[in-house]
């Protein structure tokens, strides 16, 4: 849509969230906010009338909430949902079954007007619907990675040893539900770093666990690194590795914010980096700003493979294209071919750091 102004439709029964929301988009000269609804039955009858390119949806609503809007619109009409949802458990678990009814990406309710949270809100606000407004009518689901190229079994010999670290952001809930499902059961040990609140990550990744052959865990500390795992950074800790005998096992820690993040792709890639090796793929996906960006630096130079996702399948290109731009990135690769991708780099023969003679 690019060019065009994104037509939004705000849908919340709180008269000061609607203000938030207003207030937060009429910052982005490419997005104009054509209405306003307060529950599920005018939020319908706003969408047939007003024809956004995209609403941001509150979940819990008097007469019809959020996923019966979902549940009557997705995949009829040409518009995406951003969902607004509340920090909490229940708000978490609701949200990802909005993203399985097919919204596109989520955001959280800032804690306070005028509090520190409302920056970057806002920031994340037009991100996230000026991404959604790319993928406007097309139904964004979790799929069994039919649309994507399976990666394949490897031979044990190949696959020992090897870690792959993910690092994604600004739509990833989709871009991983989409992935994931695409690597077989004894596939190498996956740690990812998703930027997500702490109350997020341990329903996240149960969400996953449904979806894919690998099993999918939010990661604890001393949990060690194993084939057929896929271990993901808690919402509110850096993810870290470390060498505990023969295997690897994962550290935590609620240390400063890394690149604006806690956890950070950088703190992730950085130790995977000093602890793997040249025996590690890094993969750097959908994102704001520049997370990943130095930890991707130091995984090539160690000698581990790189890839970075596309502009074209990327709901934001940010993280990818700063990545890329350093220099260090081997491969990039759209999203439909990076399991393969991964695969392909596990059965080739390690690359030599930079400083090796």
């Amino acid at each position: 849509m690019a060019g065009t102004q994104v037509r939004v439709l705000i849908v919340d029964d709180s008269p000061l969230i609607r203000a938030i929301i207003r207030r937060g988009l009429s910052q982005a000269a490419r997005i104009r906010v054509v209405g306003e609804a307060s529950d599920g039955l005018d939020a319908l009858a706003k969408i047939k009338s007003l024809r956004p390119d995209v609403v941001t949806l509150d979940i819990e609503m008097p007469r019809l909430n959020g996923i019966g809007v979902l549940e009557r619109v997705v995949g009829k009409a040409p518009v995406s949902f951003v969902m607004v949802s509340t920090l909490t458990q229940s708000g978490a678990q609701i949200t990802f079954e909005a993203l399985q009814k097919g919204a596109v990406d989520y955001i959280t309710k800032p804690q306070a007007a005028g509090g520190a949270t409302l920056p970057d809100f806002r920031e994340q606000l037009v991100a996230k619907v000026l991404a959604a407004a790319r993928v406007r009518g097309r139904r964004v689901a979790p799929t069994s990675g039919t649309r994507i190229s399976r990666a394949p079994t490897l031979p044990p010999n190949q696959a020992r040893g090897w870690v792959v670290g993910i690092g994604i952001s600004c739509g990833g809930p989709q871009t991983l539900y989409e992935m994931l499902p695409a690597f077989p059961s004894d596939f190498v040990p996956i740690v990812i770093t998703q930027h997500m609140p702490a109350m997020f990550t341990a329903s996240f990744a149960r969400h996953l666990d449904a979806l894919c052959a690998m099993t999918v865990r939010e990661a604890h500390s001393g949990d060690p690194l194993k084939q057929g795992t896929v271990l993901i950074a808690p919402g509110n800790a850096h993810l870290r590795l470390a060498r505990r005998g023969v295997e690897l096992a994962v550290k935590l820690d609620s240390g400063p914010l890394v690149s604006g993040h806690r956890p950070s792709v950088d703190v992730m890639f950085k130790s995977i980096a000093r602890v793997c090796g040249s025996r590690a793929v890094g993969v750097i996906m959908t994102g704001m700003g520049r997370d990943g960006s130095e930890g991707v630096v130091e995984l090539h130079q160690a000698g581990a493979y790189t890839i970075a996702q596309d502009e074209a399948t990327s709901y934001v290109y940010g993280m990818p294209k700063a990545a890329a731009a350093t220099g260090e990135v081997d491969h990039i690769v759209p999203l439909p071919q990076i399991p393969a991708a991964v695969a392909k780099l596990l059965s080739t023969s390690a690359r030599r750091p930079v400083s090796a003679s």
